[in-house]
């Protein structure tokens, strides 16, 4: 049983909305600066930070609130914001079907090296003169998503385009080629689909390389020279990962949770979610309780 929220629409109250964009101090001032509890959307979500103190919490990893940040939050992360005080800035929230009623591609999502669903996920942090643009695109999603505008979905859909692709190639040593994808992007791409798809019951990496029809070492490479890990790796972060939220925010015993995630006896899990975090399954809940 699951002890946390998950967030199915963008807009629980008009359901039929799949974009939202709110200011940072209007949803403060609306908990009346209660802090938000552990969750988790089915969408994605974009903290556009000017200034904040405290910290965010996504899949056990704490970040500092400070200055010009701005957090990618994929669908089926878990996540928490702890303000010390009001902050400023904006979310937006938008959902793949509001990417694909604004004619964005979903492999242009996929090509971003902005949305990771589980890992170390840190803010981009900005100058002052990339945070003043990405800020005055904001503001303008926000005017337009509150006016009666014609055709002002495809508008906001223009922005957020133009916002991502900056912070894309703010954070990027290779930016993203929209016009000419390569062999290489689509292996990843079909690779991360596929890892998330099955890594609950195929661990290996010939498993995944025979189903992108390459061979191990090839997509080995592949991996390696775009995200800087082995795929072998990759596949392990995505079961660590699932392994700590399935222990801290469930009630399943070690044993299902194994079973769960593919390992047929419980002390193959252990040994493996000890060799990754250092701690054994019941002492990483007892840890990430107190602390």
């Amino acid at each position: 049983m699951e002890s946390f929220k998950t967030y199915q629409a963008v807009n629980s109250e008009k359901t039929n909305l799949n974009f939202g964009i709110s200011k940072m101090q209007d949803i403060y001032q609306k908990r009346n600066g209660a802090i938000d509890e552990p969750h988790r959307h089915n969408y994605f979500t974009v903290l556009i930070i000017k200034k904040a103190k405290g910290l965010h919490k996504i899949d056990f990893t704490s970040y500092d609130l400070s200055e010009r940040q701005i957090f990618f939050v994929a669908p089926g992360q878990i996540h928490q914001v702890i303000e010390e005080e009001q902050s400023q800035g904006f979310v937006m929230t938008f959902a793949t079907q509001f990417l694909v009623e604004n004619s964005i591609p979903l492999s242009f999502i996929d090509s971003l090296n902005l949305f990771q669903n589980y890992g170390v996920t840190p803010p981009l942090i900005l100058e002052e003169s990339q945070f003043d643009l990405i800020e005055n695109f904001s503001e303008s999603i926000f005017q337009i998503f509150h006016s009666n505008a014609n055709m002002k979905n495809l508008s906001i859909g223009s922005y957020l385009k133009l916002i991502l692709i900056e912070c894309n190639n703010i954070c990027s040593t290779n930016p993203i080629d929209l016009e000419n994808d390569n062999s290489g992007k689509n292996i990843i791409r079909a690779f991360k689909k596929y890892v998330d798809r099955d890594f609950r019951k195929e661990h290996s990496t010939s498993y995944y390389a025979n189903l992108l029809a390459i061979s191990a070492d090839h997509l080995n490479r592949v991996v390696k020279t775009t995200i800087g890990k082995t795929a072998k790796e990759y596949i392990q972060t995505r079961i660590v990962t699932e392994a700590k939220r399935l222990i801290y925010f469930t009630e399943l015993s070690n044993k299902e949770i194994g079973y769960e995630l593919g390992f047929n006896e419980p002390a193959n899990f252990s040994a493996f979610f000890k060799k990754h975090t250092d701690l054994s399954p019941s002492n990483f809940k007892n840890f990430e309780a107190t602390s």
